[in-house]
């Protein structure tokens, strides 16, 4: 599918975001004052940002607040829902630790939960997408899930916990990329059970159904080039991964931090472009291009 920046930005950047509220609400850091302000402060840039990068995406942004509506049916709904929800609690949570001086630790369970419930119903939005198959598999749950509990540890400065949730998450984004190989395949999705023509031949498209370029063909039907994802998932590994860990290792400065951190995004905004950029949707075999 098209990888289109405002989606890789959101899927990023709130990741991180909530990632960084699921520890704030259960206590880590325990600082309190204007320290605590920058952290939450942080947490709230990145959770919102990312929120308001995956309106660029809508195609009537000034309907997003329609989204709200659907939460019965809706993944998206349930998102906003979740969204709102934590970014609430956590902003009493906030006011708690900054002015108060301290930590109303109920509170931050709850927006601990919620903030954890709005990565999830983000990646469901994906996962639930069967003409997708490559997404459509518990591993993508896990998957996001991992990245916002890493990314949120690293913020956080839990090293203990960052060390082990980035081994976790990379051990997830190897198993995603091998099972994702052969996810169309598995599918039994092609051109000969999308005509029904299977029992009489092996049908084929004589010519493209038209001459031109559509919306499905721009954001449904995008290639990559199997040597540049190989390549491009290496970069992801060594950024989001191996950086960050060979750092972890070392005598603790906020200066190596902040380069473990920056390091770890930048693998992340890698990966989540190979997210989008290898996964095949099933109307590409319509038009020839699987």
């Amino acid at each position: 599918m098209h990888p289109a920046p405002s989606v890789i930005l959101f899927t990023t950047l709130s990741g991180l975001g909530f990632g960084l509220l699921f520890f704030l609400g259960l206590g880590y850091p325990g600082s309190t004052g204007w320290v605590a302000f920058v952290f939450f402060a942080l947490a709230y840039l990145l959770a919102v940002g990312g929120l308001m990068a995956s309106t660029f995406h809508l195609g009537h942004p000034e309907r997003a607040l329609k989204a709200f509506t659907q939460w019965r049916s809706s993944w998206l709904s349930r998102e906003a829902w979740c969204a709102v929800g934590a970014l609430v609690v956590m902003g009493l949570v906030g006011l708690g630790r900054v002015f108060f001086d301290t930590h109303w630790m109920a509170l931050g369970m709850i927006g601990a939960v919620l903030s954890v419930a709005t990565v999830l119903t983000t990646s469901m939005i994906y996962t639930q997408l069967k003409t997708v198959p490559r997404w459509n598999t518990p591993i993508t749950p896990m998957l996001f899930l991992s990245y916002s509990a890493a990314g949120g540890a690293l913020l956080a400065g839990q090293i203990d916990w960052a060390r082990i949730l980035l081994c976790i998450v990379a051990a997830l984004q190897l198993a995603w990329w091998i099972a994702g190989e052969r996810a169309l395949e598995r599918s039994g999705t092609s051109l000969a059970t999308a005509t029904g023509l299977g029992p009489i031949g092996t049908p084929r498209a004589f010519e493209p159904p038209h001459t031109g370029s559509n919306y499905l063909t721009r954001e449904m039907v995008f290639v990559v080039a199997r040597s540049h994802a190989k390549l491009l998932r290496l970069v992801a590994v060594l950024f989001a991964f191996a950086i960050p860990l060979v750092i972890l290792t070392m005598t603790f400065n906020h200066t190596l931090a902040g380069v473990a951190v920056i390091s770890h995004i930048a693998g992340v905004l890698i990966s989540r472009w190979l997210f989008f950029a290898e996964a095949e949707h099933v109307v590409g075999l319509y038009y020839g291009q699987r």
